[in-house]
């Protein structure tokens, strides 16, 4: 019995080394208008360790993001990251975004934004370019639901933006 439990382990063993781990690089926007404030809120979702090193190498500065003794400046950096990474453009005219704030929940966190005295939205252009310079397969996901129409798209690096009419 031991006999076919080391004869296996030594087959299989080999297979599990040559297995490359392979970590995916995504974040999620979820975009809506909501009517009723005349505002579009924004939740981008980025894993917190991905972002921690894109505001490294950008900034060079040591910035780590935890709930508890965080450094001030945190925020700003982040706050000039996304300003700098995301644009929106809503019916033909560049539109201000305005950072709210973040939350965390294990490993990601949370970033708040809004774009307020929205009166109707006919047509949405997003350029999503978060973490583009730091990993070649970055993929951002965008969802929107403006108008009551739901859609979903997905931003790489060579496609960063996209314009969608309503």
């Amino acid at each position: 019995m031991n006999i076919i439990k080391i004869f296996v382990l030594v087959l299989v063993f080999p297979l599990l080394l040559s297995v490359n781990a392979h970590k995916f690089y995504v974040s999620v926007t979820e975009v809506a208008y909501v009517n009723e404030k005349k505002s579009v809120q924004i939740i981008t979702r980025i894993f917190i360790d991905d972002l921690e090193n894109a505001l490294r190498q950008r900034y060079n500065k040591h910035l780590t993001f935890t709930p508890e003794n965080e450094a001030e400046e945190v925020e700003f950096y982040l706050e000039r990251y996304l300003k700098d990474k995301i644009s929106i453009q809503i019916n033909d005219k560049i539109v201000a975004v305005k950072y709210v704030g973040r939350e965390y929940d294990n490993d990601i966190v949370f970033c708040y934004l809004e774009i307020t005295d929205v009166k109707e939205i006919k047509s949405f252009q997003i350029s999503n370019k978060v973490l583009f310079e730091s990993f070649d397969d970055q993929q951002n996901i965008v969802k929107l639901k403006i108008n009551d129409q739901n859609k979903s798209v997905i931003l790489i690096n060579q496609s960063d933006n996209v314009l969608l009419k309503f």
